[in-house]
């Protein structure tokens, strides 16, 4: 198995099938970006120009729009989207937007570059903080800023909450990308990698250095197919297992029951549910996206121990137990993936993903970052990352971080998320956290808006599992 060039001739098997890739891909980013197109009212809308509704373009072609209330309560929300198409959005969903817009909030975002990769991360800091200065240039200059991210978005929100001190007064996240680029390609590695090289032995998978999104979504469906066909045998479904445990993929899928703590059986289905939604077209399109935009690859496995990653995830007795079920060497496995480890980064791509794809050096402002706690594409464990990193830089007392007892990714309510908003000015307006983040308050909060209901909890996040920090012996290619 080659995992530092494309493959040669691992396209899927017919034209329907890999239709299908794409698909499954586009909708995937479209589930990321969290409803990145409004809704047709809006729409129509923003095409007529009618009072209330703004827009624009920065200089580097990035389109800006803003709705304004005719009540406005003096705030700004500055949201950023999510990864999927540059288009501009203003709000995290449409029933959000209304509730907001009837609060009295104006709300205003843009596309970021859209001459560049769907991983906008080299412009969208910058595009957002121009679209703050044309908005307030038609508006009149807010009484107050707040930053608002999703997903991708909640990564470019984490950089504004870092460097837009003066600018704008706290940030709110939502199952924001907050580990950063690097950690988010190297887990994604350590995960295609052990189907790759467990379930394809001898076989030539392309993991990294994508020429083209078909290449990507070749991968993809080899993958998918290996994962689907694996899931047959208790041989197979161990080592799909093993592969979630690196992706840190939760074992608690939609539309089922959370299972028990030791039905170990039980998660695996439910992790292997999330591989047959076509995950790992998300997570391949989204590789060949940030390599677009960062310039080659960020992302190795040489010298990395794959038994002590596995000893440091939360799904290790998951794991543990399928093998022996499975009558599979457990260590043989680890074995072989630390040997034929080989994929070095470019190290300048790794330079540029710092720059413009990582986040939590430090905070300028108060931010409430908000998680579900079984988020399929970006993990809760990010959390845990960035929270320690925050921390690190001595800043932990202006981010307070709160959870969500739900599947999937950003799938937040509108009232979980208003009274996080709310939660939010508090610390604005007062200095103090106070109570305001705690789950029982926020709680409370969504509740007594008498929307969509909240479902916050109690809950501190495992350790994400990635194993690194920067690369081994890196080489140019």
């Amino acid at each position: 198995m080659r995992a530092s060039t494309p493959p040669r001739t691992s396209r899927p098997r017919s034209r329907a099938s890999r239709t299908r890739l794409r698909v499954a891909l586009a909708a995937l980013a479209t589930l990321a970006s969290a409803a990145v197109a409004t809704s047709p009212a809006h729409a129509a809308r923003a095409d007529t120009g009618t009072a209330g509704h703004l827009t624009g373009t920065l200089s580097d072609g990035a389109a800006w729009g803003a709705d304004v209330p005719a009540r406005w309560n003096g705030t700004l929300l500055l949201f950023s989207h999510g990864f999927g198409p540059v288009v501009a959005n203003d709000a995290p969903s449409d029933a959000v937007r209304a509730e907001l817009l009837t609060e009295g909030y104006a709300l205003a975002g843009s596309s970021y570059d859209p001459h560049g990769s769907m991983w906008a991360l080299n412009s969208a800091e910058r595009d957002q903080f121009g679209t703050l200065d044309a908005v307030s240039a038609k508006i009149g200059t807010p009484r107050r800023t707040l930053a608002v991210g999703q997903s991708m978005g909640g990564l470019v929100n984490a950089q504004i909450a870092r460097d837009g001190a003066g600018r704008v007064d706290g940030a709110l996240g939502l199952c924001g990308l907050v580990a950063g680029g690097t950690d988010l390609d190297n887990y994604q590695l350590d995960a295609e990698y052990t189907i790759a090289r467990l379930l394809l032995p001898g076989q030539d998978v392309g993991l990294v250095r994508f020429g083209s999104a078909d290449a990507a979504a070749a991968t993809a469906q080899r993958l998918t197919d290996a994962v689907t066909a694996a899931q047959a045998t208790p041989r197979g479904r161990a080592r799909i297992a093993l592969a979630a445990a690196f992706l840190n993929l939760p074992a608690w899928a939609p539309g089922q029951d959370r299972p028990a703590p030791t039905d170990w059986a039980g998660q695996e289905r439910q992790q292997y549910a999330w591989f047959a939604q076509g995950i790992l077209a998300f997570v391949e399109g989204g590789r060949y996206a940030v390599e677009r935009s960062v310039g080659g690859d960020n992302s190795w496995n040489q010298g990395v121990s794959y038994a002590n990653l596995l000893a440091g995830s939360v799904h290790a007795p998951q794991v543990r137990a399928l093998y022996r079920a499975a009558g599979l060497d457990l260590r043989a496995d680890l074995a072989a993936l630390t040997r034929d480890a080989s994929v070095t980064a470019d190290p300048a791509a790794v330079r540029a993903a710092q720059r413009s794809s990582s986040a939590g050096q430090g905070l300028g402002v108060p931010l409430l970052d908000v998680h579900t706690i079984a988020d399929n594409l970006v993990p809760v464990e990010q959390e845990r990352r960035f929270g320690d990193r925050v921390r690190a830089a001595g800043d932990g007392a202006l981010l307070r971080q709160a959870y969500v007892e739900r599947q999937g990714h950003c799938t937040f309510t509108t009232a979980e998320t208003v009274a996080a908003l709310h939660a939010l000015e508090h610390r604005v307006t007062t200095g103090r956290w106070d109570d305001a983040a705690s789950p029982a308050a926020l709680q409370r909060s969504a509740t007594a808006l008498g929307l969509d209901g909240a479902a916050y909890l109690p809950f501190r996040p495992a350790p994400l599992t990635v194993g690194r920090d920067r690369p081994v012996h890196p080489a140019r290619h």
